[in-house]
């Protein structure tokens, strides 16, 4: 058990609501809310389980990219990061991720955030896959 607590990075409880595939999510502490599609049974009150993951990717990968630049005083002034998830079928998925960086950098400081944002926390986990272990408690 304490390579668990020691190890943690973030966590999550999502509880449902009466409204069908709605959630209600504490994220450490941060409300967010979760919902389908109405072309899926939902109400669209929340972005759907996959634009939750792609904003966790856009968001590592926009707070990556800022800080390395911070880091080493680049003049990066922004950055905006957009996402698309895909799936042609069960076996063919992939992530569409366009990287748009406001500042003066040169050509060397693009091409070394292009090899950050390929190295970031999120990236890693998505590319790699990362083991679940799932317990049911009981009623």
């Amino acid at each position: 058990m304490s390579e668990q607590r020691d190890s943690r990075i973030a966590g999550a409880i999502v509880y449902t609501e009466a409204t069908p595939y709605a959630a209600r999510i504490d994220a450490d502490g941060h409300a967010l809310r979760a919902d389908e599609p109405v072309a899926h049974g939902g109400q669209d009150s929340g972005p759907a389980p996959f634009g939750l993951v792609m904003s966790g990717l856009g968001a590592c990968t926009a707070i990556t990219l800022r800080m390395y630049a911070e880091h080493k005083g680049w003049p990066l002034e922004g950055i905006q990061v957009r996402l698309d998830y895909h799936a042609a079928g069960r076996e063919t998925r992939w992530i569409d991720r366009v990287v748009t960086l406001a500042g003066a950098l040169d050509d060397s400081q693009r091409t070394k955030l292009a090899e950050i944002a390929e190295r970031t926390p999120v990236t890693k986990a998505i590319k790699t896959g990362t083991e679940i272990r799932t317990t049911f408690n009981p009623a």
